[in-house]
């Protein structure tokens, strides 16, 4: 429910509302009369029933244990290419879930998106939701010619295969959380199964720069990962995101890098999975966090044909 279709609150006194900040109906249902009053300028009266009537179109969504399990039926997964590679997935990308990728460039992160946004459109027997895809391209990064290597040993047609992927590119992190919030209409009239957001810190790291900025960018990043992970959960469709890291230097064993965003894309993230180079042009990726798969590690491939065992 957005702030006018409340009783009581017109145009007006919702748009009061928004610069005083309550911009949500929830930000109204945990306020104080009093705060309400001064915010948009009514009467004590008028703003507890703003909020009685707040809090009474919010539905909390409680459901038993059996309902959260019928719920997660409904969940689907895209094949990524690599048997080695699902099974570390626990059987491919989910849907309802937002995948992280994260690793130095050349590891693959690319490869991955470009190879699952093909995989979607496929049946379900053959690994696929025979869906489209949004591709969310920060870095120019995307290529046509590429979908195309990947959509031939699939047997898929070359042009449907590229009419069925949206491409938004991006140009800087205001420009990026605005093309999620403009999908939701999109997802039904398009048939989406996937986005992909490649990549998802790009932006943020070149806009905000320096100690001071951090906080305003952790929060910026934070409800842009939460409006992705929304849209995964109410149109049950996969969410692919990209990372980059960065260097440790007083790091001394083990890996000396790490995935940018921190601890709010970290808790954002359903899995995440460190993908790195590794002998005779081979990639490994290792599943860092996940709700229900144990931490391990898989070899796969990137070829001309796409991502294999």
């Amino acid at each position: 429910m957005e702030l006018d279709d409340l009783p009581g609150v017109g145009e007006t006194t919702a748009e009061k509302l928004r610069e005083g900040g309550f911009g949500t109906v929830e930000a109204i249902a945990v306020a104080s009369a009093g705060d309400l009053k001064d915010a948009a300028g009514v009467g004590e009266s008028a703003a507890e029933k703003i909020i009685e009537a707040a809090r009474s179109s919010i539905k909390m969504g409680f459901m038993t244990g059996s309902e959260v399990l019928e719920k997660r039926r409904s969940m689907k997964k895209i094949t990524t290419g690599s048997s080695h590679l699902n099974v570390l997935l626990g059987g491919g990308i989910e849907t309802q879930a937002i995948t992280e990728f994260f690793g130095e460039f050349g590891s693959g992160k690319t490869q991955l998106c470009h190879q699952l946004a093909v995989n979607v459109q496929m049946p379900e027997d053959s690994g696929g939701l025979g869906k489209n895809a949004i591709y969310i391209d920060t870095e120019n990064t995307f290529r046509p010619e590429r979908i195309i290597q990947m959509s031939e040993p699939l047997g898929l047609e070359e042009e449907i295969t590229l009419d069925n992927l949206v491409v938004a590119r991006a140009y800087n992190s205001d420009h990026q959380v605005l093309a999620v919030e403009k999908l939701n209409g999109m997802i039904k009239e398009k048939g989406i199964g996937l986005i992909v957001v490649d990549s998802l810190t790009s932006h943020f790291r070149s806009d905000y720069t320096g100690r001071g900025e951090l906080a305003e960018r952790q929060q910026k990043l934070n409800r842009h990962m939460h409006a992705l992970l929304k849209l995964a959960e109410m149109h049950n469709l996969a969410v692919v995101v990209t990372n980059q890291v960065m260097a440790r230097p007083d790091f001394f064993f083990g890996d000396p890098t790490a995935p940018i965003g921190g601890h709010v894309v970290g808790h954002a993230s359903t899995f995440r999975i460190y993908l790195r180079k590794a002998k005779g042009g081979k990639r490994m990726a290792r599943l860092i966090d996940s709700p229900n798969m144990p931490e391990g590690e898989a070899l796969f491939a990137v070829m001309k044909e796409g991502v294999k065992d």
